[in-house]
């Protein structure tokens, strides 16, 4: 596997569309060989860095299975893997003009989303919640009036964020962070009051923070937040394949392997369990799989 640079990836972003995509992903991998996998470096535990750099996690063992199911339909078993590094700002764009096939991280399918890109079956369901330090004594949003608070660029939950601050007249400063790690870190040194974000990468980052005791993650649910692989939009023979890759490794249960390694067992870089259950709405997913963007899909009854 090669890591491609994230400068010339950015700039890649900007430019035209290649004919290369224009003809299918498909029909791309069998003339270049490879697959170019965009990854995180901070989405604990779904796609991000270990010791040794090399991207590793939930989202990107899923991935992993996805290559190789293409590995089959292509009849192509030495098809290479291209890393490319993306934010939660990059991501979206840099599938969206070729540069990466797939995004392999913590990315919520919404309906804005999907007109610019598709979403593989959904593979995690989270929410919206806020972390902050206990001494803050924090507990809901009208406790945030005037405060500062943070959330990373490019997400959903910055949107969400925003949007509530002028609904309900609260008067917030929002510190847009590049990053989940530089969101927490702000928290942390009191440029912030609390960092908005995914109630499970909130769980990541506490568990592996220095002192997780001194942290809480809020009770309540914002919004619900449905992850899937982000894919290029309008591909059907691509969307197919790894849509269909996806769904069988949740009908052989190799998905439910997958969130047994990342969510119940210790993981790197400090060998910390999450102890994070499986939810009932994943399981709901898992036995009727469903790329939608609607929140409601995944309500239980």
């Amino acid at each position: 596997m090669k890591i491609f640079p994230l400068v010339l990836a950015a700039a890649l972003a900007a430019a035209t569309i290649p004919a290369a995509q224009a003809a299918g992903r498909m029909d791309k991998i069998k003339s270049t060989g490879e697959v170019a996998l965009g990854y995180r470096d901070s989405s604990i535990p779904f796609s991000y860095l270990d010791d040794n750099q090399k991207p590793i996690g939930y989202s990107m063992d899923i991935c992993y299975g996805i290559v190789d199911a293409l590995k089959k339909d292509l009849n192509m078993p030495n098809i290479k893997i291209k890393l490319v590094p993306v934010t939660s700002s990059t991501r979206i764009p840099l599938v969206a003009n070729g540069t990466a096939d797939l995004a392999c991280g913590s990315a919520t399918n919404n309906a804005e989303r999907q007109q610019q890109v598709s979403f593989a079956p959904t593979t995690f369901v989270t929410a919206t919640r806020f972390t902050a330090l206990k001494k803050s004594d924090l507990n809901d949003l009208a406790d945030f009036k005037g405060k500062t608070v943070t959330s990373t660029s490019g997400t959903s939950n910055l949107k969400w964020l925003t949007q509530v601050n002028a609904e309900k007249q609260l008067g917030m400063r929002i510190i847009p962070a590049s990053d989940h790690s530089e969101a927490f870190l702000t928290v942390a040194n009191g440029r912030a009051s609390a960092f908005f974000m995914d109630d499970i990468l909130l769980a990541g980052l506490v568990a592996n923070s220095h002192d997780p005791s001194a942290w809480m993650i809020s009770k309540k649910a914002y919004t619900v937040e449905p992850y899937g692989i982000i894919e290029p939009k309008g591909d059907e023979a691509f969307k197919t394949a790894v849509d269909n890759a996806v769904k069988a490794m949740m009908k052989d249960g190799q998905l439910a392997k997958m969130y047994d390694k990342w969510f119940l067992q210790p993981v790197p870089p400090k060998n910390v369990n999450l102890n994070w259950p499986m939810s009932e709405e994943l399981k709901k997913v898992i036995a009727n799989p469903t790329d939608s963007p609607d929140p409601k899909t995944y309500e239980l009854q």
